[in-house]
């Protein structure tokens, strides 16, 4: 049986397109899209009888019938930091990353529609997410990365059978560069970024909260906002949930000091972002000079709330040591949310409210920051 897939539609001009043959941005506004998809509340919602994967949540996600895609990702534990403040362990996923929640959606999306390739652009962590569930779906991948992208998640992204493309420049060269060959017959473009169905897989983050929970969520939710993706979903899922008649969180979004046009826009009351130098950082997974979803990721803070903080190199380095010392060794970028409100942050943003935060990348991936 052939299940219909829910449309695009662009959140800025209204256009809409279908799934299986859409461009992979809106073509009026060149902008992301977002998807026409809105669970039903009235569904019942029962993870526990499901799949041990995210697959769990299929009656709040948008890829309706069988799915053939997955590594048994999401699930992952929810452990005390301090007084008041839980840690979502999520570089326990597949690949050591949050990312495995939004590549296996597009993973099983791309397996729907049958390109010839599968393309990606990345730092790293969603390159390496891609393409382990590209091999797990049987399909090419092509992964475009910026010099500079650790050997590690590299030599992981080809050990799954991708093809890694390193492009001289940042971040913004490495996605131009996939974008220009997401535009060739054939090719479906795995972005984290532009595709909602990736987002629809990250709110799956918030919904394990609130089962582990008993059903709320904490008055706060503490996220990275680079791109913004587990942002968003996160907003998704809280919007969702809302409807449930759960009670919604403040957003807290983390950015790097270098690199914080989000940071920025929202002090100067902005609601879209202006582009900023790609500095170097720690932070690297979230260091994102131009987000294409600005306005959105503004917006949800803002009707959250909640605010933005940003953090300098030397409370990251600290933050993971610290972390390391709690028995949880992640990458650099995955402490800029302790690092924003544990010990090392002058002041307390959360105020005594309680609070979640995710770990969303092993140490391994990286060693400890020098």
């Amino acid at each position: 049986m052939t299940h219909a897939l829910p449309g695009y539609v662009c959140p800025h001009d209204g256009t809409g397109a279908d799934a299986r043959t859409a461009p992979w941005c809106c073509p009026v506004c060149g902008g992301p899209w977002d998807l026409d998809f809105t669970p039903d509340p009235a569904t019942a919602l029962e993870p526990a009888a499901g799949p041990n994967s995210l697959w769990r949540y299929a009656a709040a996600l948008p890829l309706p019938g069988a799915f053939a895609v997955s590594l048994a990702e999401g699930n992952t534990p929810l452990v005390p930091l301090a007084e008041r403040v839980h840690a979502k362990l999520d570089f326990l996923m597949p690949t050591l990353s949050f990312k495995d929640r939004g590549a296996v959606m597009l993973a099983e999306l791309a397996r729907r529609v049958g390109p010839e390739r599968v393309v990606a652009d990345s730092s790293g962590n969603a390159g390496t997410s891609v393409a382990a569930y590209c091999a797990r779906a049987g399909l090419d991948c092509e992964v475009f990365v910026p010099e500079g992208t650790s050997e590690k998640k590299t030599e992981q992204m080809r050990a799954h059978g991708a093809a890694v493309r390193v492009v001289p420049g940042g971040r913004e060269a490495a996605a131009r560069a996939a974008r220009t060959a997401a535009d060739l017959p054939g090719v479906f473009y795995a972005s984290h970024v532009f595709n909602p169905y990736f987002l629809h897989g990250t709110k799956t983050y918030v919904y394990e909260i609130w089962e582990a929970l008993g059903g709320h969520l904490p008055e706060v939710l503490v996220v990275p906002a680079g791109n913004g993706t587990l942002l968003l979903g996160a907003a998704l899922a809280v919007e969702e949930l809302a409807r449930r008649g759960v009670k919604p969180p403040a957003l807290i979004a983390v950015q790097a000091a270098a690199v914080a046009p989000l940071a920025s826009a929202f002090a100067a009351g902005a609601e879209d972002a202006e582009p900023v130098p790609q500095l170097p950082t720690l932070a690297e997974g979230i260091a994102i000079p131009a987000p294409p979803r600005a306005r959105q990721i503004l917006a949800a803070v803002r009707a959250s709330g909640g605010t933005f903080l940003t953090v300098p190199d030397d409370r990251l380095r600290a933050a993971q040591h610290d972390l390391a010392r709690r028995g949880l060794f992640v990458e650099p970028t995955a402490a800029a949310c302790w690092a924003a409100v544990g010990p090392t942050a002058p002041e307390d943003p959360l105020k005594g409210r309680t609070a979640v935060l995710p770990l969303c990348g092993a140490g391994a991936k990286t060693g400890l920051a020098p």
